[in-house]
């Protein structure tokens, strides 16, 4: 069968192509930009690519088109494609019919640390042999690909709440019937689709419906938001962190933590990650590797190997004492988790942490009162003002009780960086998108002083 992708170049929608192709079908795609890394995976995999939308693309009509949950009517690909009544379906309802409804899907879920999570856990039942499918939105550096087929019975999801089409504007974790299923956190995000918090959890109870009495559902104990959701029905066995699971830290920036079961200590993880977010997300890879089968202490083993996901306080480069980390960090919560865990690693030194709020939810100011509490463990804030944006990022700042300052550009930015800058320094850059490619900027930048 010969597949078309729009959209083809995210990483979900990547992920689904190189499984598609592994499975072998012909696969082509088009995105609006076509760039490096996953134009780069795709090529690898032999998948023809097109620049942009137009009709040339449909030179070779194929059997069935999958459509991004980016594009949307007016786009002239959707368009040549509706008008000609081609078969068409989502990415996340072809994976459903083509992959997971033969599998045991283990899905990740939550507002924060789905990928990290998905990549735990993916690499722990690597690591215990069972060769794992799994899509993650992410690159798991212990695999070096965003997805794979896998030839065992488990495969491993990040469940995403997102839309899954313009067609079809329920999330994309519907279509995933997970038999083991991990809730990470539930905060209001996304609030261009999403109107309040009530709207996101009735999502998450769709997904909760499809859990079977076999199943296992892990969530935080101590997450209202997660625990009000599931007070609307439940018909899965449950187990919690920071109840069944606890995982005491043993050094304070949660490099090393023991993990405990029904209060008995079952072994101690000592990684290279830092941060009670990771220790969190640690403990639900865990816990949902032992649904399927893995003893504890072999999970904890894999763990002490795991290699975080690209653009999870990545060190980009180290220049005359000055450390440059890349983040992905774009959500209030996800800002001051990122820095208490760099600020519990590093002691005094100096933190110099630089924002872009360039998500659909910092755009409309949802999280705007947030923000500032968010980044009060810094010692220095620099954040661009991004464009389109429907609230004024500089009333904001001056309640900050951080020295904090804004920017219009990235040249300017980086001036400033410079100033702050010496040795013992830690330059914390967190954006969901590429912030105009400032990581080596900053780096040349510093080796040219």
């Amino acid at each position: 069968m010969h597949i078309h992708i729009l959209g083809i170049c995210g990483t979900f929608m990547g992920g689904i192509a190189a499984i598609a192709k592994s499975l072998g079908h012909k696969v082509t795609g088009s995105d609006k930009n076509v760039y490096p890394p996953m134009s780069s995976q795709l090529l690898e995999l032999g998948i023809e690519l097109h620049q942009g939308y137009g009709a040339e693309q449909f030179t070779q009509e194929p059997d069935l088109v999958i459509i991004g949950n980016a594009l949307s009517r007016g786009n002239p690909a959707v368009e040549y494609v509706l008008n000609r009544n081609m078969a068409y379906t989502s990415g996340p309802q072809w994976l459903l019919e083509n992959v997971l409804k033969d599998r045991w899907v283990l899905a990740v879920s939550g507002t924060h640390g789905k990928t990290t999570t998905s990549s735990m856990l993916a690499w722990i039942l690597e690591y215990a042999g069972f060769n794992p499918g799994y899509l993650i939105g992410g690159v798991p550096q212990n695999f070096g690909t965003s997805a794979r087929l896998g030839d065992s019975p488990f495969f491993v999801i990040e469940a995403d709440e997102y839309d899954s089409a313009f067609f079809d504007k329920r999330s994309k974790f519907v279509h995933y019937r997970p038999k083991t299923l991990i809730v990470n956190n539930i905060e209001f995000d996304h609030a261009d689709i999403f109107s309040d918090l009530s709207d996101i959890q009735k999502q998450f109870h769709h997904l909760i419906r499809m859990v079977p009495a076999t199943g296992l559902v892990l969530y935080p104990k101590d997450d209202n938001n997660a625990q009000h959701m599931l007070d609307m029905g439940c018909w899965t066995p449950t187990q919690t962190t920071q109840g069944n699971w606890q995982a005491p830290l043993v050094e304070q920036d949660g490099s090393v933590f023991d993990v405990v079961l029904d209060n008995k200590v079952v072994g101690q993880v000592n990684w290279q990650l830092i941060g009670q977010h990771n220790v969190n997300n640690g403990l639900m890879a865990i816990a949902a590797a032992r649904h399927s089968g893995i003893d504890p202490i072999v999970a904890i083993e894999a763990l002490s190997q795991f290699v975080n996901v690209k653009r999870r306080m990545e060190i980009k480069g180290q220049v005359n004492g000055v450390t440059v980390y890349d983040d992905f960090a774009h959500h209030p919560t996800a800002i001051a988790s990122t820095i208490a865990g760099l600020r519990a690693k590093v002691g005094k030194d100096k933190i110099i942490a630089v924002l872009e709020p360039r998500s659909n939810t910092m755009k409309m100011g949802v999280h705007k009162q947030e923000l500032i509490n968010a980044w009060q463990q810094a010692d220095h804030v620099l954040v661009l003002e991004p464009d389109n944006l429907t609230w004024r990022l500089d009333q904001l700042i001056k309640n900050s009780q951080v020295q904090t300052s804004l920017y219009q550009d990235i040249d300017t930015m980086i001036d400033k960086i410079l100033a702050l800058s010496c040795p013992n320094s830690h330059v914390l850059i967190m954006s969901n998108g590429s912030f105009g490619g400032i990581h080596q900027t900053l780096l040349n930048a510093l080796n040219n002083r």
